[in-house]
């Protein structure tokens, strides 16, 4: 852990995380996937440090949207349980592959899992505009079981990998369970928060962290996340935050394009 000197930029930061927290308390993705691009874009931050910085910054987001979603009834805790065990394990074998890659191979490799999830998200809340049209029943419990796991491993290696929320694999595995869009973004939330908390307690051991740059992003952050959710209870349809998603999802596509080629 350590203190960089504070730059001039550094004080747009605060807007940025606030903006990062509203939104990834609307969406269930904690926001983490946005602070890996501006810490090695925007700062210049070794993309190593970049990622440890990012999941530090991004507790406290899923924290506070976690608590404001559970006093909404907005968790599932049998689902979230079966996803977090797994996305442990997950979380641990990320954290392993980043200390094998250099900063280039990093940055390249999220750029390119960035555009893969943006195309993803897009397509899984088209298909769950689908899936409410026809009438889709959600799956019987050992299917269930099983493709929580095997959604909730893939977010922690993202996790754990790249500093970031893991959030795609953690959405469509929920909503492939055709449950509420507000419980899944509620139960999306909790699972983050578990993912990010045992991905920094690995990283602890093999990378540095800027307490600097986490002060400034987490002093806005934190107030979005409290704004999320009550933002979120006043949408009163599901195509509303459908539209949202596909913003959020155009967002990623470009980060993703910018991170592999700047």
């Amino acid at each position: 852990m350590f203190h960089s000197s504070i730059e001039p930029l550094y004080y747009v930061l605060p807007l940025i995380g606030l903006v990062v927290g509203l939104f990834g308390t609307m969406l269930g993705g904690g926001g983490g996937f946005f602070f890996l691009p501006v810490l090695t874009i925007l700062l210049k931050v070794p993309a190593q440090t970049a990622v440890i910085t990012s999941l530090v910054a991004t507790v406290p987001i899923c924290l506070v949207g976690s608590l404001s979603h559970y006093r909404r009834n907005n968790i599932d805790f049998r689902l979230a349980a079966i996803f977090a065990v797994s996305g442990i394990a997950g979380a641990f074998a990320g954290a392993g592959i980043t200390s094998l890659v250099s900063s280039a191979q990093l940055k390249v490799s999220f750029g390119i899992y960035a555009v893969l999830i943006a195309l993803h998200l897009a397509y899984h809340t088209w298909q769950g505009e689908d899936a409410e049209a026809t009438g889709n029943k959600a799956p019987a419990g050992t299917l269930k079981s099983a493709k929580g796991s095997f959604y909730g491993l893939f977010a922690g290696i993202i996790t754990g990998t790249f500093g970031t929320s893991g959030t795609a694999p953690v959405l469509a595995g929920l909503f492939s369970m055709h449950i509420p869009v507000k419980m899944v973004i509620g139960t999306s939330l909790l699972i983050v928060m578990v993912n990010t908390l045992f991905a920094t307690g690995a990283h602890f051991l093999i990378g540095r962290i800027d307490l600097t740059l986490v002060y400034f992003l987490t002093s806005g952050s934190a107030i979005g996340a409290l704004a999320g959710p009550g933002i979120l209870a006043k949408i009163r349809t599901d195509r509303s935050g459908n539209r949202i998603r596909y913003g959020y999802a155009a967002v990623m596509l470009a980060l993703g394009i910018i991170m592999v080629v700047s």
